[in-house]
């Protein structure tokens, strides 16, 4: 009986002493954090998807506590009235920014980009993009695996069964870069939305020779810079055998797409021309 209450009580001030070091080490390593962190991290959308370039809410909300101003600090899913909160709570001036929304740089749908063979793996464009230089003529479009529909937190993005390419749906998109870093291709951007949503910007990435892409793709940029030459805002560059549009030069005025001899150069959310004529 005696051991057994010894060791009862052995075990008890066992504890007793862990417990006392415990606290000891818990006071003398504590972290202070800045009560505000809390309140900012409630301001927030709290769907932790990164697209700040932070660890998640918390590790967005640290920084604008420590940050001297929140210039370079944007909440994209949250918006102006989310930064607006912020700026209100830390009594700074709030942050004003340009809205984006995703946009996929490639038209090579099945009927202009056929298939050459059948890929039997793992549905992840990752894996696939690592393996071989994919099911079609073109090695530098979509995968259409959809990797980016699977990192998009919003449902604001989908690959068409029909075409096998992205879709985005502009009015759920938040513009947090999920999408965008999930593509092995970089066939997904973020751009400006433009006014009243309207853009402009070459639909494909490859930078292969015009001869060659044309092989595997028919709506592919060939690089023969005739967009670039009708630009008179030097918004249009040549580079690798393929057109770029500066968004931040770019002014809508719609004189490249015509020119493009493989319709390469898209222009979203545009009125049809033939109906602006005939309401002239």
């Amino acid at each position: 009986m005696n051991i057994i209450i010894l060791s009862i009580l052995t075990l008890v001030l066992v504890g007793a002493v862990a417990a006392i070091i415990l606290y000891l080490a818990s006071r003398k390593f504590r972290i202070f954090e800045d009560p505000r962190v809390g309140e900012v991290e409630a301001a927030l959308p709290a769907v932790n998807c990164g697209g700040c370039g932070f660890p998640g809410c918390h590790g967005f909300a640290v920084a604008c506590v420590e940050a001297e101003s929140l210039e370079h600090l944007v909440c994209t899913v949250g918006g102006l009235p989310t930064q607006e909160k912020v700026a209100q709570i830390l009594g700074k001036k709030a942050n004003t920014f340009e809205l984006t929304v995703a946009v996929v740089r490639c038209g090579g749908a099945c009927e202009v980009r056929p298939r050459t063979n059948q890929y039997d793996g793992v549905s992840s464009c990752a894996i696939a993009h690592n393996l071989y230089g994919g099911d079609t003529g073109c090695s530098w479009g979509c995968l259409g695996l959809g990797d980016c529909e699977v990192a998009c937190k919003f449902d604001a993005l989908h690959i068409d069964p029909a075409t096998l390419l992205p879709v985005v749906v502009e009015t759920k998109c938040t513009s947090c870069n999920a999408c965008v870093k999930s593509c092995p291709r970089s066939i997904l951007e973020l751009r400006k939305r433009g006014p009243k949503n309207r853009r402009i910007c070459v639909n494909c990435v490859n930078k292969d020779e015009g001869a060659v892409i044309r092989e595997a793709c028919s709506t592919a940029c060939i690089g023969c810079g005739k967009c670039a030459d009708v630009c008179a805002f030097d918004a249009i560059t040549l580079t690798n055998n393929l057109a770029y549009i500066n968004p931040d030069k770019c002014t809508l005025c719609r004189r490249c797409a015509p020119v493009c001899p493989t319709n390469a150069i898209v222009e979203l959310n545009f009125p049809d021309k033939k109906t602006i004529n005939v309401l002239i």
